[in-house]
């Protein structure tokens, strides 16, 4: 037997909406028609069958056994045609951009400038991972990370950003503007720190600036930056920090630097792979952050 013509896409496209809705007017409301339309399309719909498709009452509208065959057809044929329409608009978006880092770096320095970094590179679809160990770029998992080091992985395309150094802060609630004030407050410590080397710790800064009586053992450790300087700015003591990690509160003068020391810290780099490195989503990225950074340089 001959197939039967398909009726009018249109038809099908209100009928679906009325069989899913069980209402003309919802049905019009979603499409953006008026109910008089939907009953139009109804109507075509049920002279190129030959037949009903709804009752319709006062009170309710009701599929046919028709109507019921019809509508497991229509349902499967439009969330195809849906996750078809979906697929193909997602392909044509920009790919997403997955970066890791640390999470004082994120939390310090990247997301008070997600903002700016939206709307200068609105098209950017961001992924954020934070990871303490080294995530192997090549799997594909992750496409950038900002990695503190030493120096440049020659394995991979690495940029410098940023040549950080270490200095003493504190609330400006405790005053402090001479080195022997030190001896009056409770030092803290961030342990395991691995970069730089050699640490920027309390005996290194003894050694360098002094003061000669300071009492290095004494004090609070902390195995995470963030709680030094938020230790720090509650005004609970004094921290030895990362520059850049603490420049936002610096700048705001909710802490200070009393003295103009300084301890060498690590660099900063943007690190992906060499097949990578041209894509222009990442090249958009490192653009924004070399901008941002060399203000800090």
């Amino acid at each position: 037997m001959k197939d039967k013509r398909l009726p009018p896409l249109g038809s099908l496209k209100a009928f679906d909406a009325v069989a899913r809705l069980g209402s003309f007017k919802r049905a019009a409301d979603e499409i953006g028609v008026t109910p008089t339309a939907i009953s139009h399309q109804i109507r075509v719909l049920e002279e190129s069958l030959e037949t009903a498709v709804l009752l319709r009452s006062a009170r309710e509208v009701t599929l046919t056994s028709a109507g019921t065959r019809l509508q497991q057809a229509t349902q499967r044929a439009f969330a195809s045609l849906q996750d078809a329409v979906n697929d193909i608009y997602r392909s044509q978006l920009p790919p997403a951009l997955t970066l890791t880092t640390t999470s004082n770096f994120l939390t310090h320095w990247l997301v008070p400038r997600l903002a700016h970094l939206r709307a200068s590179v609105p098209a950017l679809d961001l992924r954020l991972h934070t990871s303490v160990e080294l995530v192997d770029l090549s799997k594909n998992t992750v496409d950038v990370a900002i990695r503190y080091s030493m120096e440049a992985d020659d394995q991979l395309e690495s940029t410098l950003l940023h040549e950080d150094t270490f200095v003493l802060v504190a609330s400006p609630s405790l005053g402090i503007t001479r080195l022997e004030q030190l001896n009056q407050v409770t030092l803290f410590h961030v342990e395991n720190r691995h970069i730089p080397l050699p640490s920027p710790d309390w005996p290194q800064w003894r050694d360098r600036y002094g003061p000669a009586s300071l009492n290095i053992d004494a004090g609070l450790s902390f195995t995470d930056e963030t709680h030094a300087i938020q230790a720090a700015i509650a005004g609970q003591g004094v921290a030895i920090v990362s520059s850049l990690l603490a420049k936002d509160f610096i700048e705001k003068n909710i802490l200070t630097v009393p003295f103009d020391h300084a301890l060498a810290g690590g660099k900063y780099y943007f690190v992906t792979t060499r097949e990578k490195a041209a894509r222009e989503d990442i090249c958009a990225l490192k653009g924004w952050m070399q901008a941002q950074l060399s203000a800090a340089n």
